[in-house]
């Protein structure tokens, strides 16, 4: 009893047996050679690599302190890029709905519709915001227009899917139960459906929103307009305190959208 008792006390308790561990240590080390090989094939100049907490540290000494002389013009481009968020968001809320519908399984009329409305929403989110931006400032010309287009056809995929994915997890009984009384479609749609993916689709234009606000600030880099527009110019002319200032607006206008979505979002939900 004592020599089987003292066997037990020095076995000691592995989480994984050998063959796990070796597994396990077979990932790591394809991981690290794939890491390895992805740093040396994309070429980093590495003294830039090594000076850039002296660049940093130079950049800014220069932009401090903020310039508030073109506070005006900023709070100006401030909302005008709320503008474009919000128009974006609402366009896409007519566009997203119908292709959500047909690209949830449960709704869809028939899989030509189906394989339709989900290479709409796989088309909308395979393109960067950017590269939306570019490609209608080459069609419309620099302005606002390309950028509530570029948001627009970019929120599309987003709203869409997760519509779509709110539909297809809806309760099947009322809808069979409209069904069985022989109603029309449109009002299928209207008593049954709705009424089940409202709060989700509330939450998700509202996330949506959130998130706009965030990629419009940019959009004005590629000439789409908002504030981005005022931060390309301030870089190009070497104005690193207005840099600095039009920085410090960008991230206010980040943090008070983040506390309105919030407040929303604990409303709907």
């Amino acid at each position: 009893m004592v020599d089987h008792a003292g066997a037990l006390a020095d076995r000691v308790w592995r989480r994984y047996d050998r063959r796990q561990r070796l597994i396990r240590y077979a990932v790591l080390l394809v991981t690290l050679m794939v890491v390895y090989w992805a740093v040396r094939d994309i070429d980093i100049f590495w003294p830039w690599v090594w000076d850039a907490p002296n660049q940093i540290s130079n950049l800014g000494a220069r932009m401090w302190p903020p310039d508030p002389r073109g506070l005006e013009a900023i709070l100006n481009a401030m909302l005008e890029t709320v503008h474009i968020a919000t128009l974006a968001t609402m366009m896409t809320i007519f566009i997203a709905l119908p292709v959500s519908y047909i690209a949830a399984q449960n709704t869809t009329p028939n899989r030509a519709c189906l394989w339709l409305g989900r290479f709409i929403l796989v088309a909308s989110r395979s393109v960067n915001t950017i590269i939306w931006a570019l490609l209608f400032v080459a069609i419309f010309g620099p302005g606002v227009l390309a950028g509530i287009l570029a948001i627009m056809f970019r929120s599309i995929g987003f709203i869409g899917k997760l519509m779509g994915e709110a539909i297809e997890e809806i309760d099947r009984r009322p809808v069979e139960a409209m069904q069985a009384t022989g109603a029309s479609k449109l009002k299928v749609i209207a008593y049954a459906v709705v009424p089940q993916v409202m709060p989700a689709f509330f939450a998700i234009v509202i996330l949506r929103w959130d998130i706009n606000i965030r990629e419009s600030t940019v959009l004005g880099l590629v000439g789409a307009g908002g504030i981005g527009v005022l931060l390309q110019g301030a870089i190009d002319t070497f104005a690193w305190p207005t840099v600095a200032t039009i920085l410090i607006a960008i991230v206010l206008l980040v943090l008070v959208g983040e506390a309105i979505t919030s407040v929303l979002r604990r409303k709907v939900i």
